[in-house]
């Protein structure tokens, strides 16, 4: 390992020890609160909709968010470390076969829906049981 990659590595671990980052893919429905500053002022946006893709990794990694807002797309792109998101929610998982979703850029409507995704019985949790 160069030393350029270990400083990179460095910085990731440091900036995840100040927060956790859940798990989630492209396919799911996300909820990123980004401070935004206005003049003197900060406040919290949240920015909801699809993950249509992820790339990068360690200091380096982004991903994609897509919504439709009045009737029109909007994609924004996030640093998974960058300090102005303040967390970011998994709301809905999605069944995709694709690890970049560009092609829903075409689609309107019902095409443009994904597939949620199932727990299955070996991913849930437990349930107890008490016999008499």
């Amino acid at each position: 390992m160069n030393l350029i990659e270990q400083l990179r590595k460095e910085e990731a671990d440091r900036l995840l020890a100040n927060r956790s980052v859940p798990e989630f893919r492209p396919g799911d429905t996300v909820r990123v609160n980004v401070r935004i500053k206005e003049g003197e002022r900060e406040r919290v946006q949240a920015y909801e909709g699809v993950c249509i893709a992820r790339g990068g990794q360690g200091v380096d990694e982004s991903f994609t968010v897509r919504k439709i807002s009045f009737g029109e797309g909007v994609e924004r792109v996030f640093p998974i470390l960058s300090p102005m998101i303040e967390s970011i929610e998994v709301k809905r998982r999605g069944v995709v076969r694709r690890a970049k979703l560009y092609y829903l850029r075409d689609r309107r409507g019902k095409s443009a829906r994904i597939a949620e995704r199932q727990m299955t019985a070996a991913k849930a949790e437990p349930t107890e049981t008490t016999e008499a």
